[in-house]
């Protein structure tokens, strides 16, 4: 299995001097297009009806969730990324640590999966859900992952999407209206001038 991983990772990984078409939007995807999660989110929340905020939060528990199982994972099972064993060629900085699983793509998965179950803005989890495959690529192709470390990653989604809907009935209820009390506390003026939804 550790073979076929490493025969897949050098033949989607970089050369050592690639084409800035393919280099820019590899950095972008593999960097900052993780800030698309936030953000939507936010947006979830500030624009959208009761049933869309609670999606919001359950689909950040899953996020979060699946963040703290990786944690987990490397905590027991080290497994090194590729520039650590000297395979193939490195294109952005990236710590020492643990590879498996993709946190990137376990966010990013977590979070789409989580609205797909939900089927509450499903088209935004759709899209995120395709999209993530982009990130996966270029995660491997810029050379800090392994392509079974996206594997990885969309088991721990699946598995973090699936539970925190299945527990939402433990923290939905008190996580919602704790959001709800911060949201009135932070736009207050905005709401009571009807600039912004309460």
């Amino acid at each position: 299995m550790e073979s076929l991983n490493q025969t897949l990772f050098l033949w989607l990984n970089a050369s050592e001097h690639p084409s800035a078409l393919a280099l820019m939007p590899a950095i972008f995807l593999a960097e900052w297009f993780i800030w698309t999660i936030p953000l939507l989110i936010g947006i979830g929340w500030l624009c959208g009806n009761e049933d869309t905020r609670k999606a919001m939060l359950v689909a950040t528990a899953s996020g979060l969730l699946g963040l703290f199982i990786n944690q987990f994972i490397g905590l027991v099972w080290s497994h090194p990324r590729p520039f650590m064993i000297g395979l193939g060629h490195i294109l952005i900085p990236h710590v020492a640590d643990s590879s498996f699983p993709s946190d990137h793509l376990t966010l990013w998965w977590a979070v789409a999966f989580s609205l797909l179950l939900q089927g509450v803005q499903r088209n935004a989890g759709i899209t995120l859900t395709l999209s993530g495959v982009l990130i996966a690529w270029a995660r491997i192709y810029l050379g800090v992952h392994f392509p079974l470390d996206m594997l990885g990653a969309a088991t721990v989604a699946a598995i973090s999407a699936w539970l925190s809907l299945h527990e939402a009935r433990w923290y939905l209820g008190s996580s919602y209206r704790l959001a709800c009390g911060i949201h009135r506390r932070i736009f207050g003026r905005l709401i009571a001038l009807g600039w912004m939804r309460e």
